[in-house]
């Protein structure tokens, strides 16, 4: 038989451990019960973070002509990741960190994989934060992700939405994501809760509602394992892939749709009036195309711009004659009277379409 000073020890013991383990359920129950707060402080953070580390692009022609925006992201010190098609075609262009007024001048190209539609571009001067990448391979259909970017240039846009799909496309993998992106968005950082890349933006189909697409964040890294000295931008012509990440998705930005053949509506009346064709090389029927038009004088410097806008479904691999108007000395200075062809350059930039479904 126990006696009571024994029996009172056992019972001094037993309640100690329960008020032990009382407090640790109280401190579980208080640590769940506020989830929320920390997710919404995580997702402000997660956004202060990354505009430390992205990028506006502007890309230029060889007159210094704006030719594309688009978005980056610092991966490494002095080493920009981006789309391969921001940047295709440019002569120069510079990177600016978003907030920030300085602009960085893009020494050249160190990495690209035409394939995936990626690119690593070198600057110098600036200090910003680097990015972490993430392992793409164990995103998951359903998880938030954040989508950060220059969508038409509106500066530092921060978007949340979530993995809506997990896309095979050959042997590479793309994201299927709701956060939106628009054109400018393209090249920028798509990341999950904890902060990391596991994305770039890429693509969206403008024909539907809220598809958007980015590349897996584990291609990047196969890609910065490649780095080498810097190419200038008008040197460094990745050439063409025999296939593309994107190649089932119907296109993307405004690839796909090309104008040409310039002709003036009148021979000698120079009334400024002319006819382009607009060609549809996608599988897609397209419409809603706006096409810039520049006119260039004999000497190779641009005279005059017009904006070139068709309403109308262009089917799948055929073509349209539209026409509009610039001043009739645009005509005059370009082409010799009697002729209904310029002589001097006219360069075409198909600036958006729609998909039609």
């Amino acid at each position: 038989m126990l006696k009571y000073s024994q029996v009172n020890t056992i019972f001094n013991i037993t309640t100690h451990e329960i008020r032990k383990v009382f407090t640790l359920v109280l401190s579980t129950i208080f640590l769940a019960a506020i989830p929320s707060i920390v997710l919404a402080q995580t997702a402000q953070e997660i956004a202060r973070k990354a505009f430390s580390s992205t990028v506006l692009l502007v890309m230029e022609d060889s007159n210094g002509q704006p030719l594309s925006l688009g978005s980056g992201f610092f991966v490494r010190k002095g080493e920009i990741a981006s789309n391969l098609h921001v940047v295709e075609g440019a002569a120069r262009g510079y990177a600016k960190i978003i907030g920030q007024k300085t602009k960085y001048d893009i020494e050249g190209i160190t990495a690209v994989d035409p394939e995936r539609d990626l690119v690593v571009l070198k600057i110098s001067g600036a200090r910003a934060g680097v990015v972490t990448l993430g392992n793409s391979e164990s995103v998951q259909v359903g998880e938030i992700v954040y989508a950060v970017g220059n969508p038409q240039g509106l500066e530092g846009t921060f978007s949340q939405g979530i993995v809506s799909s997990i896309r095979e496309i050959g042997a590479d993998k793309l994201l299927q994501i709701t956060a939106p992106i628009s054109p400018g968005s393209s090249g920028g950082p798509v990341l999950n809760g904890k902060g990391e890349v596991i994305g770039v933006s890429v693509a969206t189909f403008k024909g539907g509602q809220n598809l958007n697409f980015a590349i897996p964040s584990n291609y990047l890294k196969s890609l910065l394992e490649k780095v080498g000295p810097a190419k200038p931008l008008g040197q460094a012509k990745p050439t063409k892939p025999q296939r593309s990440i994107l190649s089932n998705l119907g296109g993307r930005g405004s690839e796909g749709v090309i104008g040409g053949q310039l002709t003036w509506t009148y021979e000698t009346l120079q009334s400024g009036e002319y006819a382009i064709s607009l060609r549809n090389k996608l599988r897609d029927n397209v419409r809603n195309i706006y096409c810039l038009v520049i006119f260039y004088d004999s000497q190779g410097y641009p005279i005059d711009v017009d904006v070139v806008h068709h309403r109308g479904v262009i089917p799948a691999g055929l073509a349209k004659r539209v026409t509009s108007r610039v001043d009739g000395s645009v005509q005059k200075l370009t082409t010799p009277v009697g002729s209904m062809s310029p002589r001097t350059k006219i360069e075409f930039r198909i600036l958006d379409f729609e998909i039609v479904n």
